[in-house]
């Protein structure tokens, strides 16, 4: 593995840790037990932030090593992936809102709704994997 190859595998195993810490810590316990918990909430919310973060930080990494075209945005790293086949374009745009969930817990852009948050990250918590594997995927 070169340098580069490093980073992002490092970047994808803080990703499985994060998910695997979300399982646990979060999704083990009904949406009535983590919404009556002002620390698990937060437990969530820290490690979706991490995990997005994270996906951030592989997007504009590929994106910078592959010379591809910039994007000013964070959300916008994900279509330039799939625009270069590196995610599919379904999932990358499904995913890449998930850059706004995290704005709103890191800068309190607007006021989360933590049913909606838990809700959602139910229903699409599968998706950190599958972005993890996609990015594997890309780098062998």
């Amino acid at each position: 593995m070169t340098f580069d190859q490093l980073f992002v595998a490092k970047k994808i195993k803080d990703i499985d840790g994060y998910a695997q810490e979300v399982k646990k810590d979060v999704l083990g316990f009904s949406d009535k037990e983590i919404l009556g918990d002002s620390g698990r909430i937060h437990i969530a919310e820290r490690l979706v932030q991490l995990i997005v973060d994270a996906m951030i930080d592989i997007n504009q990494h590929i994106i910078k090593e592959k010379n591809l075209d910039v994007i000013d945005d964070f959300q916008g790293t994900f279509k330039v992936l799939a625009d270069n086949n590196i995610l599919p374009e379904e999932f990358a745009l499904k995913i890449a809102p998930v850059v706004g969930i995290r704005n709103r817990i890191v800068h309190g852009y607007e006021k989360l709704d933590k049913n909606l948050f838990i809700t959602n990250l139910r229903k699409n918590y599968s998706d950190f994997g599958k972005y993890a594997s996609y990015i594997s995927e890309h780098i062998k």
